[in-house]
């Protein structure tokens, strides 16, 4: 019985307590009942609420003027807008009212100014309105403050879905010269990489073609080339200042007063949707930190020893002998990019045929790179990092280390040059594209080519001497590949020991021909733009030491003389070495020449070189020898041509001596030096006498003296001349 009383008693406790919550819960439910009715009715009486209605409501057609209700209504809508905000369904139902034109144009402009939003605005309200500006009726005005108000409150926006479903809608009114600096702001903001297509770019490049180089055109290009570099040929600058006006002015300080009395943070994400600089990717340098290296085994199998097992983790190599010893049982890190800070790690990398090694490698290197580099939203600004610069550095000395480069850091850089502005990073830029393998000629003009000379032409001095460096150091590198991987049937261009580009002799010559065409053509051109800037000359003279010894050093059969626009600026430079050196690379291509021309004659494998190189070195020479030597500048059959009434026009006594050794404005001051040496007693200097036969050969060995070995060896190998006994010294 005591058993069935304990039983029975919590079953009866139950019963009464279920009643009881039955009960609390009728009565809750008549509360909440009873005071929704209350809400409904203090709703209904609320005026506010009774204008909201009344805009909703409103016929189309309803006059404006003289209408007592729309001005009462509107009064109060205003006052809550600007005291407290309007709630997202106020925001729909004014918003709607003014694009909608139910009460024509009037009222537009002062409704869209007091939709002060309170919250969030809902996205379905905005895209009704975007529609309604495809109407047509809506004047130009309302249309640009509309685009204004989406800009300013777009960060209060709840979604951007269904806006960006639209993006082509909105798209279609760049064509409208007033609404295209807001409309291309507003598309901005809404860009994604799905949303750049072929036929968007070509219409915003018509547009600048007819506007110009806007701001606000080259930021939306500039974006579509961060996500489609291979659609946007264009050069942009990476960072465009002031590319997008704030356009928040009508909103801001009640904006800011709303924020105050709701206590909400609003103002702070106005300012960043009203600006260009928008981050979507915002976020540390978080793949250029390199990991430490490590095993992929656990800790307790590190600690046994290496004979028992297998595989000897990279992290336990501390010599080059252990690691010779354990070339064939190395066991790969746990991350691929800790192999950057680790010496022996690359000489494992460099000597293992270990494909899937170099796999892994390259797509940790080139992710990290495009993920900083290509695709961040922050235009670059933050690129400038420690981080930036000492990850670049690092990849720089282990390509040095290494004496090659990455396939992964080659497809980097033909992207990264179609966004690059020329400054960012230069050195390791520039360091790394001399770095870059042989590519085919079919590609090389569309890879490489195009960007560069964007750039250099719109580029400062220093960018233009940075890249001739580049180029040389390219070519140098090219060449030493050929003269290390050429076999006697193929030619083997290696950008790394594990993947090679195989090509053939003809092909790689194409290439280089290519690559020293290029520079021919930049360089020209480039001493035109920087008057002849002896910086840069001296780089581009640094080029042509290396183009004109291709034969003989790199033993590649092929000669390309420099182009009319390098030899005259070098030859009638100012400066003494820089006609030094021209007269050096000048002996230099006769040397490879006759050396080739000999090799012709005796086998039947030697290239043929063509009769133009042939005329164009002879040309060169005897344009040299006219000048330097025998004081017959301005000849007719000469590459510089002046009518004879403009020399004579030039006051300028025996202008055919202008530019001979003693005449030479890189060489005069060495001329008057001698002369007052050679002719102490002499009232009047006469320069001229310094051409009588034993003075002219002193002249010689006095300039050959300071120095200048390139001319020495030119005069030595294109100039005969003997002493006869009747020439004597001037008295």
């Amino acid at each position: 019985m005591a058993a069935t009383l304990i039983l029975s008693g919590p079953s009866d406790l139950d019963q009464s307590s279920q009643s009881d919550q039955s009960a609390s819960s009728r009565s809750n439910n008549r509360s909440l009942r009873v005071a929704e009715k209350e809400r409904k009715k203090n709703e209904a009486e609320d005026p506010f609420v009774l204008a909201l209605k009344y805009f909703s409501d409103v016929e189309a057609g309803t006059p404006v003027h003289g209408n007592d209700d729309v001005e009462r209504n509107l009064v109060l809508v205003e006052k809550v807008a600007y005291s407290k905000g309007l709630t997202p369904e106020a925001v729909s139902i004014m918003l709607e009212f003014a694009m909608s034109l139910r009460m024509g144009t009037t009222l537009c402009a002062r409704v869209l100014k007091c939709l002060i939003p309170a919250t969030v605005v809902p996205q379905e309200a905005v895209v009704r309105a975007v529609v309604w500006l495809g109407v047509g009726k809506i004047p130009v005005g309302t249309q640009i403050l509309f685009i204004k108000w989406v800009l300013t409150v777009f960060d209060m926006i709840d979604a951007k879905d269904q806006l960006r479903a639209v993006y082509g809608f909105i798209f279609n009114f760049v064509t409208e010269e007033n609404l295209c600096p807001y409309i291309c702001h507003l598309l901005y903001l809404l860009t994604r990489k799905e949303s750049v297509r072929v036929f968007r770019v070509r219409k915003l490049l018509e547009l600048q073609s007819k506007l110009g180089r806007q701001p606000f055109l080259l930021s939306l290009l500039s974006l579509y080339k961060v996500f489609c570099p291979e659609l946007v040929t264009l050069s942009i600058p990476s960072r465009v200042k002031s590319g997008f006006r704030n356009h928040n002015m009508p909103w801001k300080s009640a904006l800011i007063a709303v924020q105050k009395r709701n206590g909400a943070q609003v103002a702070s994400s106005i300012s960043l949707a009203s600006t260009m600089k928008t981050n979507p990717r915002k976020r540390k340098h978080c793949h250029l930190v390199l990991p430490v290296l490590s095993s992929v085994v656990s800790k307790r199998a590190q600690t046994e020893p290496s004979s028992s097992r297998k595989l000897v983790p990279l992290v336990q190599v501390h010599s080059f002998a252990q690691l010779l010893e354990n070339m064939h049982r190395i066991e790969l890190p746990a991350q691929m990019g800790s192999l950057l800070g680790s010496s022996l790690a690359l000489q494992y990398l460099d000597c293992v045929q270990d494909e899937s090694a170099l796999l892994r490698f390259n797509f940790w290197l080139g992710y990290a790179l495009h993920e900083e580099f290509l695709f961040r939203g922050d235009g670059g600004a933050s690129q400038n990092s420690e981080e930036a610069l000492q990850f670049l550095n690092t990849l720089l000395s282990t390509q040095h280390f290494l004496q090659e480069g990455f396939s992964c850091s080659e497809a980097f850089l033909f992207k990264f040059l179609n966004v690059w502005d020329g400054s960012l990073l230069r050195p390791q830029i520039l360091g790394l594209l001399s770095s870059i393998p042989v590519v085919p000629s079919s590609q090389i003009g569309r890879l490489l080519f195009e960007p560069l000379m964007q750039l250099f032409f719109t580029s400062s001095l220093f960018f233009k001497c940075g890249l001739m460096d580049c180029l040389n150091n390219m070519l140098l590198k090219w060449l030493t590949w050929h003269s290390v991987y050429a076999l006697e049937d193929d030619l083997d261009i290696s950008l790394n020991s594990h993947t090679s580009i195989n090509m053939t002799l003809s092909g790689f010559k194409d290439s280089v021909m290519e690559l020293v065409d290029f520079v021919g053509r930049l360089a020209s051109l480039g001493l035109r733009l920087e008057g002849c800037h002896s910086l840069l000359l001296s780089f581009i003279l640094d080029f042509y030491e290396t183009v004109c010894d291709t034969f003989l050093k790199y033993g590649l059969p092929l000669v390309v003389m420099p182009p009319p626009g390098v030899f005259y600026p070098a030859l009638l430079a100012t400066d003494p070495v820089s006609v030094d050196r021209l007269a050096y690379i000048m002996y230099r291509y006769k040397v490879n020449l006759t050396s080739a021309k000999s090799q012709e004659r005796l086998t039947e494998q030697a290239f043929h070189i063509s009769r133009q190189t042939f005329r164009e070195f002879n040309h060169y020479t005897v344009v040299m020898v006219n000048c330097l030597w025998n004081s017959k500048m301005f000849q007719p059959d000469m590459g510089i041509q002046l009518g004879e009434e403009l020399l004579l026009k030039s006051n300028v006594p025996q202008y055919g001596k202008s530019f001979d050794l003693i005449h030479h404005p890189a060489f005069m001051s060495y001329a008057v030096d001698f002369h007052q040496r050679c002719l102490p007693g002499r009232q009047d200097m006469d320069l001229n006498s310094l051409k009588h036969s034993k003075l002219w050969s002193w002249y010689q060995e006095y300039l050959f003296s300071q120095g200048y070995d390139g001319l020495k060896q030119f005069v030595q190998s294109n100039i005969c001349r003997q002493l006869t006994a009747s020439d004597s010294l001037p008295t």
